[in-house]
């Protein structure tokens, strides 16, 4: 598919206007469609399907971003996953081998998402997991997808937006809302407990030699005030004193990537990961006399959701273990900072099966490509754990053989 031919299926798609619009095109003999959900008054959910070459054979994934506000269809489909890259050429290791791919704009707003007021722009999970659902519904208009079984990938705050939502589908299932395989969901690097990942910066910054002994007591003590904040529930203020928190970090460190710390940004720049400018012309867009921008990061979704950003929602996956047979996976990239591994264990350790998980094996994971070793895993009844090495927030771009060894040991 060349640029050119991308462009015009993208203005296409605007061109359709806010309907709920199946189109059908071909890529190596997988089939891709996409179209428009309305989930509520004036808002407008856009979802993007690549069918595997054996559809009735394989699971689909549904893939969703965090930010709150980043484009899935820009992000996980074209950086990390998806059959093409940013550069429009195959991708050895796209998930499409192994899994139908749905991927979604989340929340409304997001990427090709939009909203005609912001009034209707989502201000918690539960309007996001409510948007989803509606979202799925339409998508499982298509028989063939009600069977097939369904697994929840996410990255960052898509982890978080996962897990309610999969709580959410798991009991409309149960009681018979709607017809769907669900069978697990895998958050990535994902931003559950806001209140321990922060206090993990500083040991992690300074056990990586990022910060000395002066800059781990800073770093702390602007952590210690986000916490304080969180716990008195003063939330947007705690998101308030998070992005200050990042400011300190990357002035201390010359500007150390939040995504990968073997990485740097220039000036401390935090979102350093580039926007996708093939898909942005035209950038502005006009759908039966609205207007639409796309954008990598959408900053007014990310400030709907500020009094939700800092919360916590440990308890979700607390339920999702004990009251699903659902495959319930977290998994973490070691180079990481935005959202570090150590933050990660921490509200793992939360868990109510954390002593008996603390007590398994972990298991060594070599990737069988390159033989060398890949992550570590460890796994409880329902719950697993993944480490993966050489990776940092966006573990599919970082160590893209590994991202998929792990794929398929979650879907097999």
């Amino acid at each position: 598919m060349s640029s050119t031919i991308l462009k015009s299926f993208l203005f296409l798609i605007f061109l359709v206007g806010p309907i709920e619009a199946f189109l059908f095109d071909k890529f190596r003999n997988n089939t891709e469609w996409w179209g428009y959900v309305n989930v509520r008054p004036q808002a407008y959910m856009f979802y993007w399907m690549y069918e595997h070459v054996e559809p009735e054979n394989r699971p689909l994934i549904l893939w969703l971003q965090g930010g709150p506000g980043a484009s899935s269809v820009g992000f996980g489909n074209f950086m990390e996953i998806g059959p093409l890259d940013i550069n429009l050429q195959h991708r050895k290791y796209t998930w499409l081998t192994e899994a139908s791919l749905l991927f979604i704009d989340n929340p409304v707003g997001s990427g090709f998402s939009y909203v005609t007021s912001d009034s209707a722009l989502a201000k918690d999970v539960q309007t996001i997991a409510h948007d989803l659902i509606t979202t799925l519904k339409t998508v499982l208009k298509k028989a063939l997808f009600q069977k097939v079984p369904l697994y929840i990938f996410s990255e960052s705050y898509g982890g978080k937006m996962a897990s309610v939502f999969s709580l959410r589908l798991w009991q409309a299932i149960q009681n018979g809302q709607l017809k769907c395989n669900f069978r697990g969901l895998a958050m990535g690097d994902s931003w559950i407990d806001p209140s321990k990942i922060v206090s993990s910066w500083a040991p992690f910054l300074y056990t990586m030699s990022l910060v000395d002994e002066n800059g781990r007591t800073l770093v702390n003590r602007y952590a210690e005030k986000v916490v304080s904040l969180v716990k008195s529930g003063h939330y947007a203020e705690a998101t308030r004193m998070w992005r200050a928190t990042e400011g300190v970090v990357a002035n201390l460190t010359g500007g150390v990537n939040w995504y990968n710390i073997l990485q740097w940004s220039p000036q401390g720049k935090m979102d350093s990961y580039q926007s996708l400018e093939f898909i942005d012309t035209p950038q502005h867009l006009s759908i039966k006399h609205l207007h639409v921008v796309w954008g990598s990061q959408a900053r007014k979704v990310f400030v709907a959701q500020e009094g939700e950003f800092m919360k916590a929602e440990t308890k979700v996956v607390n339920e999702l273990i004990r009251s699903s047979n659902l495959k319930v996976v977290v998994y973490s990239g070691q180079l990481d900072l935005i959202v570090a591994t150590l933050g990660t264990e921490k509200w793992v350790a939360d868990l109510d099966i954390s002593m008996a998980f603390k007590n398994t094996k972990r298991r060594i994971l070599v990737d069988p490509i390159t033989q060398t070793v890949m992550g570590y895993k460890r796994s409880l009844k329902n719950f697993s754990f993944y480490w993966i090495l050489n990776a940092g927030h966006m573990i599919p771009s970082d160590n893209p053989t590994g991202a998929l060894q792990m794929v398929k040991l979650i879907l097999a």
